[in-house]
């Protein structure tokens, strides 16, 4: 039986790649990660997309390619709204905190 926190990193790890400098610099990490995240759900939607004409076209596809690139686009842009949602609750309480 594996353990199930195995995969956990301990702070101390995570406290020296901080003193270390090995995490992104505070200037743009954030809006970066979140273009790629968008370009990444776009990618997926693209897919899903093109999947469905080439079948529609009776080209050589398979459908459950087809359902899984559509399933995978629907469930990345769901991922996403929940992190935007997330993101836009904890700003909306770090505008409620009292100076």
């Amino acid at each position: 039986m594996s353990n199930p926190i195995s995969g956990i990193r301990a702070p101390e790890a995570i406290i020296d790649e901080v003193s270390l400098g090995r995490t992104p610099s505070a200037g743009g990490s954030f809006s970066k990660l979140f273009e790629q995240a968008i370009a990444r759900v776009e990618q997926f939607q693209q897919d899903s997309q093109a999947k469905a004409a080439s079948l529609m076209r009776g080209e050589d596809q398979e459908v459950h390619d087809v359902v899984l690139a559509a399933q995978r686009a629907e469930l990345s842009f769901e991922y996403f709204l929940q992190v935007r949602n997330k993101v836009v609750s904890a700003y909306q309480e770090i505008m409620r905190m009292q100076m």
